[in-house]
């Protein structure tokens, strides 16, 4: 093989060495661009997906409906000195000039009123009559829950404080038919070195507010013991009238109060096991101070 030949060999063997390494790069660089387009599109496809949860989670959110309660029946509490009608004051408490009011940071909420009467008769004794009327008006809240559901929670705690009163002899526990939406009348003797005293605790509920009416009385320095089947009778009647009262200042005319359902209302079971200030709520604060001798215990009345 001539000289000349060997060197046209040698120059077709490098351009087609030339050749394949050209078609090489060539493969490369068409790979690069599909590599990014690829990686281009799932990066898209990822954020999209992250903004549309975001999206839906967003709507979600605005569709949910806020949390409600229902709203409270009753807003606002009759004045606690007018609760009660003259005729009954001077049944109840004949020798009372006037009542007197408690106080409270907010009267549409917690109010109540109290009266005194000592009938001296010298010599023979003396009657005496104590008569006290607190109500307690419950908001609804979210938390919570509904205003009227509240106001029953804290009567069933007001029959079972008035059950567990310090001292108490001989308590019994009947239903009030007639008042509110329930009512439960706690009646027992209290002993003390002036006499016997014949307490009534009348606690009833209509809607969210609950009235809890103290009666008791006594016959002092020699004179009889009431009876105490008559003070529970003269209670009922003024308690039912409380009720009223609190219907009618809310633009009910009492016919909630007078027109209850005929079930009698169901009275606690058992006693609390606590002392009434152990047993009273959270929100529990004291009532006005009452007269030494005439309230036969100081009971804790709760805020809404």
């Amino acid at each position: 093989m001539s000289e000349g030949t060997m060197q046209r060999r040698a120059q077709r063997v490098e351009r087609d060495q030339r050749a394949k390494r050209l078609g090489r790069v060539l493969v490369c660089a068409a790979a690069v661009p599909v590599m990014l387009v690829a990686a281009g599109c799932s990066s898209d496809s990822g954020s999209g997906d992250s903004t549309d949860k975001a999206a839906k989670a967003a709507a979600s959110a605005s569709a949910s409906p806020s949390p409600t309660v229902q709203a409270a029946a009753y807003d606002k509490l009759p004045e606690p000195c007018k609760a009660l009608s003259k005729k009954t004051l001077k049944d109840l408490v004949p020798k009372s000039k006037s009542g007197k009011e408690g106080k409270s940071d907010d009267i549409s909420t917690r109010a109540s009123c109290s009266w005194n009467s000592l009938d001296n008769n010298g010599v023979k004794g003396s009657q005496f009559r104590w008569l006290n009327v607190s109500m307690l008006r419950f908001e609804s809240d979210v938390t919570r829950g509904p205003a009227d559901k509240l106001a029953q929670e804290y009567f069933e705690k007001q029959v079972q404080e008035a059950q567990a009163a310090e001292g108490a002899k001989g308590v019994k526990t009947e239903p009030v038919t007639g008042t509110g939406d329930q009512a439960t009348a706690v009646h027992y003797d209290l002993k003390k070195k002036e006499g016997t005293f014949k307490q009534q605790t009348i606690v009833a509920r209509v809607e969210n507010v609950v009235v809890t009416l103290d009666y008791n009385g006594a016959g002092l320095a020699g004179d009889k013991t009431p009876d105490g089947g008559d003070l529970l009778k003269d209670a009922k009647k003024a308690v039912k009238e409380a009720v009223e009262s609190v219907s009618e200042a809310n633009g009910k005319g009492g016919g909630k109060a007078g027109g209850a359902s005929s079930e009698p209302s169901k009275p606690s079971s058992k006693p609390s096991s606590k002392s009434p200030s152990e047993s009273a709520s959270k929100e529990a604060s004291d009532e006005p101070s009452k007269d030494a001798s005439a309230s036969p215990s100081k009971k804790p009345v709760a805020k809404s």
